[in-house]
């Protein structure tokens, strides 16, 4: 007998009469299911909601069975049939935790009203202490307008939030870090600057997410010029200093000097133009980039890299390959030169598989499922917030690049994601470098 494997979650709600869980239980067996945990979600005044959880030997059971469950009459309702993934969703994956405990009138009289009117008036006469007396010291507003939504395309902010929240719980476990969605219902840059700026007296850093280009080149540098705290857009400086550190690695491995080597650029979008100029901001003397648009290349060599004519003309004269088109198999194994080296980006398909790369002559070859942002934007955050930094900088970037590569082991692409002690020293490259830059900007000031 085939052992049930596919394991769902039923969220159903129960009229509080005798008997109704029992009519529950018994659909689910009759349709095949195994129950596992019953979990109780809430107690209202006349019903309650229950987290199921049920293991069936095929998809088609769970069909079946959510059918039958919706057959029941007497008030049961059916409201979500959820997989491990989306039950992890329920509820959302971030909530506001209070730092103080609550128990008594004195407790109230300091937290809130009226001992918390002398905490005003010390931020009103001097601003600055907000970051002390406050959590703004320690948050990072996560927007979105949601239009390039991990590889999903424009699907909206609402749609985009399980990816904000994502970014909120990362923030928090890997840097300490106060990390708030900000969904956006507009595409327009100049909306989206304005409300930034609105909101920005709230946080002390905007990490900008899922931006689709070209509007995204505008809003950051828009934000920069306009706001004195830390702005980011993580789909282009986070991705940028992954694969930065990526390439370093694999140019170890390969046996590459990275600075005097030819560089390949294949995709000149918000990625792709960032990673050229983290490549440069690194000291790489020759990047070459492919683009359809006129515009991508035009932006490239304003920056100071070289537009290339095709993609075949990359491959045939760069030592190394970064791919970040979005289009599976672009890449020919007739183009690969022997000893190149090759990062096909794009997920969850490459433009060539490392395996084909490898047999056609290449030295290294990767994929981009191990190159993740999370290596890089939780402790370039935390250490520009620690030195109160009013920007992040390439050499910032750079600093972060060089410790995710070098915490790196022989042989492997990039640092486990999780590990704490990465993003630490992160954090601390990161701050030396800001703290650096704060001194010599007093420095400039003072003569």
């Amino acid at each position: 007998m085939m052992s049930k494997q596919i394991i769902r979650t039923l969220m159903v709600e129960t009229p509080s009469i005798p008997g109704n869980l029992g009519k529950v239980a018994t659909t689910i067996g009759l349709a095949g299911g195994d129950i596992g945990e019953i979990q109780t979600v809430k107690v209202g005044p006349n019903y309650t909601i229950r987290n199921i959880t049920v293991q069936v030997d095929h998809e088609e059971q769970i069909e079946e069975l959510a059918d039958a469950l919706s057959r029941l009459d007497g008030g049961i309702r059916l409201h979500a049939v959820s997989d491990e993934v989306l039950h992890v969703h329920e509820g959302g994956k971030i909530h506001m935790k209070s730092k103080v405990d609550l128990q008594t009138l004195a407790d109230l009289r300091r937290v809130y009203t009226p001992g918390v009117a002398n905490v005003c008036r010390i931020i009103e006469k001097e601003p600055d202490k907000a970051k002390i007396y406050t959590s703004i010291g320690n948050s990072v507003a996560i927007v979105t307008d949601g239009t390039a939504i991990l590889g999903l395309g424009d699907i909206g902010p609402v749609a985009g939030m399980p990816v904000m929240e994502g970014k909120a719980v990362l923030f928090d476990q890997l840097a300490g870090i106060n990390g708030i969605p900000i969904l956006l219902n507009t595409k327009d840059p100049d909306e989206i600057v304005r409300t930034v700026m609105n909101i920005s007296p709230g946080y002390s850093g905007i990490l900008l997410e899922d931006i689709g280009s070209p509007h995204c080149f505008e809003v950051e540098e828009r934000l920069k010029k306009e706001l004195d705290i830390p702005v980011m857009h993580d789909d282009q400086h986070g991705t940028a200093v992954v694969t930065l550190a990526a390439t370093i690695s694999a140019c170890k491995s390969a046996g590459i000097d990275l600075k005097n080597a030819q560089v390949g650029q294949i995709g000149l979008g918000a990625a792709g133009l960032a990673i050229s100029r983290m490549l440069m901001a690194y000291g790489v003397k020759d990047v070459f980039g492919a683009d359809k648009s006129p515009d991508a290349k035009a932006r490239l060599a304003n920056y100071g890299g070289h537009p290339g004519d095709s993609i075949e003309m990359l491959m045939n004269t760069c030592d190394i390959v970064i791919a970040t088109t979005g289009l599976p198999g672009l890449i020919q194994k007739q183009w690969v030169r022997p000893g190149q080296v090759i990062l096909a980006l794009s997920n969850p398909k490459p433009e060539i598989e490392p395996e084909v790369a490898l047999k056609a002559g290449a030295a290294y070859a990767a994929d981009g499922r191990s190159v993740n942002n999370v290596l890089g934007f939780p402790g370039i955050f935390r250490g520009v917030l620690n030195a109160q930094a009013s920007e992040i900088t390439h050499p910032m970037l750079v600093a972060a690049a060089e410790t995710i590569a070098a915490c790196t082991k022989p042989g492997d692409l990039v640092p486990h994601p999780l590990d704490l002690n990465v993003h630490k020293m992160v954090t601390e490259a990161v701050e030396r470098v800001a703290v650096q830059d704060n001194r010599k900007a007093e420095y400039t000031c003072s003569i």
